[in-house]
Parts: C-alpha cells; structure tokens; sequence
C-alpha cells in the first residue's frame, strides 16, 4: 500500500452502528457515523489518518444506528456533516443525539453530482422508512465506488449505480426464512419484509445476478443482521446465484461480508478483485 492507494475500511456495519472510510493515507471521506467517534479515531489513527484528514461525513439517513457520533464529529472535532436538507430535518428530530449539528452541517442536492476534492460525489434514491436514504456513487482515481445500505426493495437508480460500479457495497440483512421462522415480534418482522424495509440476502442476489458485470470487481456485503443471518448463509446465497449467472467468486470477482461489529482489514481498491492475502 503507496500513500496515493484507494482504500476502503469498515469500521462497523449493522444494527448496532454503520461507518466507512473511503481515500488514501492523504484524506478522505466518512459514510455515515453511527459508530463511537472514539472508535472511528482510534480505527483512522492505526491506518496513519487522523480527523483532520477526513474531508467530510457523507449521510445515508437518520436512524440512530447511521448517524450516532455526527454530533461529536461535526461540532467538536469540526468535520462537515454533508447530506440533504431533508435528512439534516430528520437528524434535528432524532432524540438520540447528544449534541445537534450547529456550524458543521452542509447541504446537496439527491441526484445532482458535484465535485469534492478529488471525487465526483452524486446520489440516489433508497425506499426506507427513514425521513429518506440515500444511496452513494462515487468516482475516484477512474474508478466507481457505490454504497447501498438499508434498502427497503430495489429500484432502477440501484440497478443503474450496480451496472457502473466497480466495487460495491450492499445491504444483505436477513435471510427471509430465518427471519420468518425466528422470534421477532410480527409487526417487526413486516416491518423489515415491507417495501420500506431491509433487503433479504435474496433479493440482493437476484438484483446482483441481474445487473452484474465485468467491471464489478468488489462485492462488500453490509447491515446483517444478527439474529436473522450469518455470514456464511448471506455469501452462499450470493455467490450461489451469480455463479447461476456465469460470475465465479475468487475468479471474476472479491466477496465479503463485513462484520457487524469488528473494523475490517484495510481494503485496497485498485482496480482489480481483491486478494485476501493482499487484506492489510
């Protein structure tokens, strides 16, 4: 790994707190914070980083588990909160912060790219029974990173931002029997299967097997859920169906899914699947 190398580290993903790190050892951006800010700094520092390389927070929605640590990033360690008027609503009502956004909150527009040091940021739409959701599509050092998270069912916008990216993180939550056969409670369980839910690990192999291609280098799988998934079932299911496709995982391309709770290896995107001995 150069100081210039693309990387993509996780540093939690699921229920209990999402955030990523997209860039280089010269800076970079955050997707979400819904992990201990406490715990992003400590996970950057390993990594060479520190806050004041991090460009800005770039939120997908206002759940507490998306947006926990804004507040500690924005206001006190002065990092830009990016997201849309509508969201940064959701965030002021949201009872769970600590500290609101005051001087560090900054607005887009979903849909309209625009340029942000080095990366073409844009936008897209995502059903969830937040105040919205966004999905992210981000273009740096010729390559297409895209994020999709907390997706209640798919939509063309998802299908489009899958046929351009070349990695791609995605919600694979729940296996549908799992979930149906377990002991959630029933209006949570219509709740998760609703339009306005989380996608199945299901659905996200069939949106994948219908949309993947040759340029689709780095499949990250995202926001499991603890009690209705594993790991292993959630690749299965996926790598099953693309492999139904004509896509060999390990060949044509890198799976993984990320863990809920621990930070992942440091990912390097270079244009190419990834190697698990190349992990760092």
């Amino acid at each position: 790994m150069t100081q210039d190398s693309l990387i993509f580290r996780c540093f939690g993903s699921g229920s209990s707190g999402n955030s990523y790190f997209l860039g280089t050892q010269h800076g970079g951006i955050l997707i979400d914070a819904g992990v201990s800010a406490r715990t992003i700094h400590r996970y950057l520092r390993s990594i060479g980083l520190d806050f004041n390389k991090i460009w800005g927070v770039f939120i997908t929605h206002d759940h507490a588990d998306h947006i926990r640590s804004v507040g500690t990033l924005g206001e006190r360690a002065h990092i830009p909160i990016y997201t849309t008027e509508l969201i940064h609503e959701g965030i002021d009502r949201n009872y769970g912060l600590r500290e609101k956004l005051r001087t560090s909150r900054r607005y887009f527009e979903k849909g309209v790219p625009f340029q942000f040091h080095d990366m073409e940021i844009n936008t897209f739409g995502i059903s969830h029974d937040s105040t919205d959701c966004l999905g992210y599509k981000i273009r740096v050092q010729n390559q297409c990173f895209v994020l999709i998270t907390d997706c209640g069912e798919p939509n063309a916008d998802i299908e489009q931002a899958i046929r351009e990216a070349n990695h791609l993180v995605i919600e694979a939550n729940h296996d549908e029997q799992l979930l149906l056969c377990g002991s959630y409670p029933t209006f949570l369980k219509e709740r998760i299967l609703s339009p306005r839910g989380h996608q199945s690990n299901q659905t996200c192999a069939q949106l994948l097997a219908d949309n993947f291609h040759e340029g689709l280098h780095n499949v990250f799988l995202c926001h499991l859920s603890q009690e209705n998934n594993e790991p292993e079932v959630a690749y299965n299911t996926i790598s099953e169906a693309l492999l139904q496709a004509g896509w060999e995982v390990g060949k044509d391309y890198y799976l993984k899914a990320l863990d809920r709770l621990s930070v992942s290896p440091v990912y390097i995107l270079d244009g190419q699947p990834i190697r698990e001995s190349d992990a760092v």
